[in-house]
């Protein structure tokens, strides 16, 4: 797929409506503890702003219920202007709405080489539905559109949708992080250097059934770790003990027999499981047999002898697409299979790719997010384009 970049339009002089992924997360201070999401995006406004061009930007942060932002303080996006001032060294203006009094004066104040970043969006009504009232006045906004929000592409809300649709002959492209995005997990699955390997983790099969038969038809080899392990562990007989299964668990033992029949020797699943009587790290703990799993104790990471398993295939492979993670990464020692995967894969010489979501933020926690090929900005938006899926807000863009 080949679309236009913001690099590929002229910008001298015009107003670019760039929609970002700001959904940073905040502490009770509403301080940013992680910037990354903010910094992916700069290449992009730098790229205007070196060109002659002023930039606004618009974003949403979590999911306000309310429309009022002094109301609902957490989820206004007034650090992240403080936070691209310090970044950019350009005047960041900060509208308090949307499409309001405030935003509207600050669009036609706004001079070139300067960044205006809107309200979130989401404090705005029309933005889920994408109504036509709030997405045209937001269309008159830019001269030229661009999408550099990989996090929501799977979305078709009015900022990602409805505003380029309403823009009509004005270009519309992508920004530099949405076309990375696509190259790696788009591109890079479609011909991958073999051998191909998934790992896929995380709480529940029936959210990653898809993207799991996707990758069986595509792949070498799929590795099953997390909490996910136990609907196949049972589905075949084994004993999970308080393990988590969801409730009722008829359609997980389902989908894991049908994945099961599907996969064959291609669905690795674990050997053994570390185990736990309480969920705190000095509880109880023991190695078990994957189907062992004594009734007063639950699985938190994937054991000794799966780790091992699962790093000697990790290291041979020349592709790695990896989303979920091992165990409870957070809380050690259960953090050590998901740990003992991400150190497989740095030593590998493999093209890897870090499906966002709970991948992101392990690798990360581990200090190896730099020693990776690329890690994923959209957790949600990199399972569905694992699945095959097709994104609206992509598709509108101009074609080179």
């Amino acid at each position: 797929m080949a679309k236009k970049t913001i690099a590929d339009v002229d910008v001298q002089g015009k107003a670019v409506l760039m929609r970002c992924d700001f959904n940073v997360p905040l502490d009770d201070n509403l301080v940013i503890t992680d910037d990354r999401r903010i910094t992916e995006a700069l290449p992009s406004i730098e790229s205007v702003l070196k060109r002659g061009g002023r930039v606004i930007l618009m974003s949403h942060l979590g999911r306000p219920e309310g429309v009022d932002p002094a109301a609902d303080a957490k989820y206004s996006l007034k650090p992240v202007a403080a936070r691209l001032k310090e970044l950019l060294g350009v005047p960041v203006h900060f509208a308090s709405d949307t499409v309001g009094a405030d935003a509207e004066a600050k669009v036609k104040a706004l001079k070139n080489n300067e960044v205006l970043l809107l309200e979130n969006v989401r404090f705005n009504k029309g933005e889920k539905k994408g109504e036509s009232s709030y997405v045209n006045i937001l269309a008159t906004f830019g001269d030229i559109y661009c999408n550099d929000a990989f996090g929501t592409c799977h979305r078709s809300e009015g900022s990602m949708v409805g505003v380029p649709n309403a823009m009509g002959n004005k270009p519309k492209v992508c920004g530099f992080l949405v076309e990375k995005e696509i190259k790696f997990l788009s591109d890079a699955i479609s011909n991958p250097a073999r051998p191909f390997v998934a790992i896929v983790g995380g709480k529940k099969v029936d959210d990653k059934i898809n993207v799991i038969k996707n990758l069986l038809s595509i792949c070498d080899t799929v590795l099953i770790g997390g909490a996910m392990a136990f609907a196949f562990s049972k589905a075949q007989g084994g004993q999970i003990g308080k393990s988590y299964l969801p409730n009722p668990p008829e359609a997980s033992l389902a989908l894991a027999k049908e994945l099961l029949t599907i996969g064959g020797e291609k669905l690795q699943l674990p050997v053994d499981t570390h185990c736990g009587d309480a969920f705190k790290g000095d509880c109880n703990k023991m190695i078990a047999k994957a189907g062992q799993i004594p009734e007063n104790f639950e699985g938190f990471d994937i054991g000794p002898e799966t780790q091992q398993k699962y790093a000697e295939i990790v290291k041979a492979a020349k592709t790695i697409v990896w989303n979920g993670p091992m165990g409870v990464f957070e809380m050690p020692p259960f953090d050590a299979g998901t740990r003992a995967v991400a150190e497989a894969i740095v030593a590998s010489d493999a093209t890897s790719i870090i499906g966002g979501g709970d991948s992101a933020s392990a690798i990360q926690q581990f200090g190896l997010a730099d020693q990776v090929t690329h890690v994923s900005t959209g957790g949600g938006a990199s399972l569905e384009m694992l699945e095959g899926k097709k994104f609206a807000a992509v598709e509108l863009l101009d074609e080179k």
